[in-house]
């Protein structure tokens, strides 16, 4: 795995630690959900998929579900973890479907979206 950043931290300020291998996520596709001025999603949310925010993010227009093998994406099903982008986790949240996410996965730049109180509300153990 080659990190974009190695120096990137957590939203609790600790190091940034793999969010998924299996399927391997993030922007940089190296398992982190690190970020960088390429990502204009700003994918910094490690969050595990559940069966309602797939459907709502496919209602979004973001089909998450479909295996794209010619992206060599498997396709997502509940409980595998993957980098979302925080303003989309936001907006599930607000719609009242966001997935729960691991803190020491998520990005530190994801607290400019949502304060970590909120991120704590939503957290699985690592």
């Amino acid at each position: 795995m080659t990190r974009y950043d190695p120096t990137a931290k957590n939203v609790l300020g600790g190091e940034l630690i793999p969010c998924s291998l299996d399927p391997v996520t993030g922007f940089y596709r190296n398992g982190c959900c690190e970020t960088g001025p390429q990502d204009l999603g700003l994918h910094t949310v490690c969050a595990v998929m559940t069966a309602d925010f797939l459907a709502y993010s496919q209602r979004q227009g973001n089909d998450l579900s479909t295996p794209r093998p010619e992206f060599a994406f498997p396709g997502l099903k509940p409980g595998d973890r993957w980098c979302l982008c925080a303003p989309r986790w936001k907006e599930a949240l607000d719609e009242g479907c966001a997935p729960q996410l691991v803190l020491e996965s998520t990005h530190e730049e994801t607290l400019a979206i949502v304060p970590l109180g909120v991120l704590k509300d939503y957290a699985v153990e690592a």
